[in-house]
Order: structure tokens, then C-alpha cells, then sequence
């Protein structure tokens, strides 16, 4: 999301195979391009692109994907439990305010404490990460605690993609993922604001370091 809360497609790289390389070599693509100003990335923790987020932006927030942590979550919780843990941190995101969301965050533990101590123990040390979205305004919450747009976008690029099947060369997997990946940048300028101007100022949100020209307000990039 850019610094007048519209949605925006930064950039596109073809690797093959996902890992912290691969992330050092996209990230400062972006920087070198102008990309400035970043308060926030919102992402999974995969490693390789957690550390480059670290050597590439420095300062920047970093909110881990709740629905991504979800998945790992339920991978270190007996299969007979999957139900009621899955649907324990729920409340936690419906709460008014950051400090209710913590105190929630807090009752929570205490109910795995004593029936899942392992589990507890892996939701405790994700804390800081997934509630990372509690530091900035209510408003857009729910904008920048996920990855769910981007994966949307994701499902349609995997679509597309497994109709064309195998790709003769690099340059026409990009002719292909860079024509949808276009064509979504262009619908998403069309729509309203992502997030709206008066909470952008209100927020922490906008560094004034930068110029408008290169002000990226806030990012959320998916692995």
C-alpha cells in the first residue's frame, strides 16, 4: 500500500527455489528502484525472506501473517485438539483496542497452559510477531494482519499458470505472471483507497523523510 493507500505491485522475480538468496536478491531490487519510506512488511516466517526483510529495511515493522501462523500452529497441536485451538485465538483479533488485545492474548495461554504446554509455549514465542499489527491504528487492522489478498492473488497467478502447463524459457513464465500481475496493479488503481487517507494521517504510518514521489507508506510482501 502506497503513502495515498492504494495497492500496488512492486516487482517480479522468477527463482527456482524459494530461500534467503533468492529474497536478498529481490529486496534490493526494489530499494534500488526508489522503494522508501517502507513502516511495515507483513509476510510469513520463512526464514530466508525474514532475514532479508532484516538486511534490506532496516526499522521496519515486521507483522507475521496470523493466517499463515495459524497453519503452524495447528502443525505443533495433536490432530484431536485441531478443533478448539484453532478457534481459540479468534477473540483475540476481535477485541477493541491494543491493550485488550493483549490481555485476550494473555487468557488464551492460560487456557493451553495447563491441557497443551507445548502449544503454549509456540504461541507465546510467535507474540511479538503476530501481534505486531497492535502498534498501529485499529482502522487497518484487518489491512495489514494477513496476507490474504496476496495469496488470493497468488491462487489466480497458479490458475493461470497451470493452464499454460510447461514454459519453453524464463521470459515467457514473466510475459505470462507479469501480464496478470499488471492487469491486477491496474484494477486495484481503479478502486478505492485501500486504506483511507484520514487514517494514513493519523497514523505512524507515513515517514516524512521522503518525498511523495517516493514515499512507500506501508508493504505487505508474501512468500
Amino acid at each position: 500500500m502506497n503513502a495515498d493507500g492504494y495497492r500496488e505491485i512492486l516487482g517480479l522475480h522468477v527463482t527456482s527455489a524459494e530461500d534467503g538468496a533468492r529474497w536478498l536478491g529481490f529486496f534490493p531490487d526494489l530499494t534500488a528502484r526508489g522503494l522508501s519510506g517502507v513502516a511495515l512488511v507483513t509476510s510469513d516466517a520463512h526464514r530466508g525472506l525474514t532475514e532479508a526483510i532484516g538486511a534490506t529495511l532496516p526499522g521496519v515493522s515486521w507483522q507475521r501473517c496470523r493466517t499463515h501462523y495459524a497453519a503452524n500452529l495447528m502443525s505443533a497441536t495433536p490432530k484431536s485438539a485441531w478443533g478448539w485451538v484453532r478457534a481459540l485465538p479468534h477473540p483475540v483479533y476481535d477485541q477493541p483496542d491494543s491493550e485488550s488485545v493483549h490481555a485476550q492474548f494473555g487468557r488464551v495461554l492460560d487456557a493451553l497452559g495447563d491441557k497443551l504446554p507445548h502449544v503454549a509455549a509456540h504461541l507465546d514465542a510467535a507474540r511479538a510477531d503476530i501481534l505486531a499489527f497492535t502498534a498501529f491504528p485499529k482502522a487497518i487492522w484487518r489491512q495489514i494482519w494477513s496476507n490474504n489478498p496476496q495469496e488470493r492473488l497468488n491462487r489466480e497467478i497458479r490458475r493461470r499458470t497451470d493452464v499454460a502447463g510447461i514454459f519453453p524459457a524464463r521470459d515467457a513464465l514473466i510475459r505470462l505472471v507479469g501480464a496478470v500481475l499488471a492487469e491486477q496493479h491496474d484494477e486495484w488503481t481503479e478502486m478505492r483507497r485501500y486504506i483511507g487517507l484520514d487514517v494514513l494521517a493519523k497514523s505512524r504510518l507515513t515517514n516524512t523523510g521522503t518525498s511523495p514521489a517516493e514515499e512507500v507508506t506501508l508493504t505487505a510482501i508474501t512468500a
